[in-house]
């Protein structure tokens, strides 16, 4: 068997996977609330609890949603520590290997199906290019995908934390209240879910919400995505338009970064519940407005996974190669 982990902020993907070529078969898959745990070696025996039985496992990989280093990483939003040691000494095995959780999203482009995924930009690509990945959810990750030998092999980043790049007056506007409220603005502090809380606090300045009561709710960046689509408020309804227009302006950049010719690919749950408003052509015109290399990034095909479980596949294919 092989272990498989997607450990993100808010809630923590654990699943046993039979090996199989390409892509391994989901056996057993759980799902903890991760900051009901305060030690990950909790989260493991909670695991092998709703398991039952006894199983043997060869490999294991884990994607944690901070940076990896020395085969243990600590969750940026959270502080829950992941190490391979954990791991090993809890079910004996001496093949684990942690990963960034968008590393191990992106190991899963190989063998996701076209049924696995929305299709934003039907371009031609390039077979033997390079492709992309970027997440909005909790945080936001980006991973990029090199091919070497013919097979794409996932580089993890922590480009979330890079500085937002305002392109109009009104995100400049944005820009200022952030760098008020962090010291600094960063992407991440846009595109997540507290991303949409704080552009929510941003278009609503000086007003009061008709539908959103609490801001420090974890419902909120949910009711704020629900209120935008539905024109029940036009301080949520723009705070949503300025949310997928930067998403589409950032993917474009990470597309230009990392010359994804073979695919940009966007994960995470958030695009997956507000997929109409990211078909709705507002995050395509961003991602295109990037001239001089518009007619680059006319080329690369665009694709929304919608698999919820794609971190959770692409540690299991890592495990797999282990």
């Amino acid at each position: 068997m092989l272990l498989a982990g997607d450990i993100g902020g808010t809630k923590t993907l654990l699943g046993l996977f039979e090996r199989a070529d390409p892509r391994p078969v989901p056996h057993s898959i759980h799902s903890f609330p991760t900051s009901y745990f305060k030690k990950f070696s909790d989260i493991l025996d909670a695991f092998a609890l709703e398991v039952g039985g006894r199983f043997t496992i060869d490999a294991g990989a884990l994607g944690v949603a901070g940076p990896v280093a020395n085969n243990q990483a600590t969750l940026t939003n959270g502080g829950l520590k992941v190490a391979a040691e954990d791991v090993a000494r809890r079910f004996a095995v001496t093949r684990v290997r942690i990963l960034n959780d968008l590393e191990a999203m992106a190991s899963s482009v190989g063998v996701l199906t076209p049924e696995e995924l929305v299709t934003l930009q039907d371009a031609p690509g390039a077979p033997d290019g390079c492709a992309a990945v970027i997440a909005a959810g909790t945080g936001l990750g980006q991973a990029y995908l090199h091919r070497s030998n013919g097979r794409l092999t996932a580089v993890p980043t922590e480009a979330g934390h890079a500085d937002f790049a305002a392109r109009t007056d009104r995100e400049l506007e944005l820009v200022r209240m952030l760098r008020d409220l962090y010291g600094r603005a960063e992407v991440e502090q846009v595109l997540s879910g507290q991303g949409l809380v704080n552009l929510h606090r941003f278009t609503h300045r000086g007003g009061e919400c008709t539908v959103v009561e609490e801001l420090d709710s974890p419902e909120t960046p949910a009711q704020i995505s629900r209120a935008g689509m539905g024109g029940r408020c036009q301080g949520c309804a723009e705070a949503l338009r300025m949310f997928v227009s930067a998403y589409g302006a950032e993917a474009g950049n990470l597309a230009l970064r990392s010359m994804a010719i073979s695919g940009l690919f966007v994960g995470g749950g958030i695009a997956r519940k507000i997929l109409p408003a990211i078909t709705s052509g507002g995050f395509m015109e961003a991602f295109r407005a990037k001239a001089p290399m518009t007619a680059l990034i006319a080329r690369i095909p665009v694709h929304v996974i919608l698999n919820t479980e794609a971190g959770l596949l692409g540690a299991a294919v890592c495990a797999q190669r282990l």
